[in-house]
């Protein structure tokens, strides 16, 4: 049987973030913020503190300066150092060879020396920048009761999402017989089921001598990519026992998001604020952390004014600490801390991130508004598509993204 000190963490800081551009110009994918108060990396790091595993390494590359702020901010009073619990960002720094890292595998071998040195029983791998609630003891007990020598998180999708993720193909007794990463036809569906597929959700438990070995042995391979799942996962498969760990959730609830896009951002966020959202902030038993900022309440204000339409109005949003809806109305929105609607604007199916100051008389719908953004008085985004193309940018989906700084004529 195991001990939570014999497992340690590690939590890869994410790529570039090319596909959730604008809001990664400035920031690590991690560090995007997320439904209001949060960041995206709060969800895996609460998961892991709620699993009460404490010695963690955070794997960042790109932008990592709001990342590493906000987990010295937040994080740090959760670990007690001198009892051996630990969380330490660790930049990419060329610590073996000249390069920096070139995928998920290398991004871990070029840390080796941090397993070596403490030498856990088993590592636990995971992205930082999917949203979903678990308790990784599970799957870790799972592994240990399997004797596997990897195992990897697995929750069904929709068969038409397999070019976006790493298929898996497990047997009845949940051995895994195949890998296809990203597969652009004929993926290995669900037995009765065509048009589901297993998918591989980033979520890795290895036996550490085992890993170590397989990190050095892909180091040394030319053709690799030194990715997880495009190299070390399939060729694993041909010597090694791998099991797959079908994901339930907290409570049974299979939600599992993979926000790598504009609009996957988006529809994460608008599940918060449906009436039954499928990522539930709510469960006292398993909270999901964050930075705890001394924001006073938010404020709705004006129950008419003089021409009896100045109204500060909510409907089915989530409102933060710190924001003031002054006359305004809101409905099926994310408002983050510190923001400001003001008298007569409308604010729809939208995102309005800190601080942000919709003016009086703006019509905003189904727009991502960055930090600080103050938009004039009687500005009107996302109700002209083509006009919208033109000065901002816009996803695939038709959302309106205003980056950080922008100016408005």
């Amino acid at each position: 049987m195991f001990h939570e000190h014999d497992i340690e963490v590690i939590i890869l800081g994410g790529g570039k973030g090319e596909r959730l551009y604008p809001l990664t110009k400035d920031r690590a994918k991690p560090a995007v913020p997320f439904g209001g108060m949060y960041r995206i990396i709060d969800f895996t790091l609460s998961n892991v503190v709620n699993s009460g595993l404490k010695r963690i390494y955070v794997l960042s590359q790109y932008k990592s300066l709001s990342l590493d702020r906000h987990i010295q901010r937040g994080w740090l009073p959760f670990f007690s150092y001198p009892t051996g619990e630990f969380i330490y960002n660790i930049p990419a720094q060329q610590r073996i060879g000249s390069s920096w890292y070139e995928g998920t595998a290398d991004a871990v071998f070029q840390n080796i020396y941090t397993l070596q040195q403490e030498n856990p029983t088993y590592t636990l791998i995971l992205s930082g920048d999917h949203i979903y609630q678990m308790n990784y003891l599970d799957m870790i007990r799972f592994h240990d009761q399997q004797d596997a020598d990897a195992t990897l998180g697995v929750v069904p999708m929709p068969v038409e999402t397999a070019p976006s993720f790493g298929v898996v193909n497990m047997r009845p007794d949940n051995t895994i017989e195949g890998f296809q990463e990203k597969p652009k036809k004929h993926p290995s569906t669900l037995p009765g089921d065509p048009s589901k597929i297993l998918v591989s959700m980033g979520i890795y438990v290895f036996r550490t001598d085992v890993l170590i070995k397989q990190l050095i042995e892909d180091a040394k391979l030319k053709s690799s990519s030194h990715d997880f799942g495009k190299d070390v996962i399939p060729r694993m498969l041909r010597h090694h026992r791998l099991m797959a760990f079908r994901f339930e959730g907290i409570m049974n609830n299979e939600y599992w998001r993979d926000i790598g896009t504009l609009d996957a951002y988006y529809d994460a966020n608008m599940d918060l604020v449906s009436v039954t959202p499928s990522c539930n902030l709510y469960n006292p038993d398993w909270p999901v952390h964050t930075v705890y900022s001394p924001y006073p309440p938010a404020k709705m204000i004006f129950s008419g004014g003089e021409d009896g339409k100045r109204i500060g109005t909510v409907f089915d949003s989530i409102v933060s600490n710190g924001a003031i809806i002054s006359g305004g109305m809101v409905i099926r929105s994310i408002i983050s801390p510190n923001v400001r609607v003001n008298s007569y604007a409308e604010v729809s199916d939208s995102i309005i991130l800190e601080g942000v100051d919709v003016g009086r008389n703006c019509k905003i719908r189904r727009a991502i508004i960055d930090k600080y953004v103050r938009i004039p008085p009687g500005t009107t985004i996302g109700f002209d598509f083509e006009q919208d193309k033109k000065l901002y940018d816009v996803s695939p989906g038709g959302i309106v993204v205003i980056p950080r700084n922008t100016a408005f004529n």
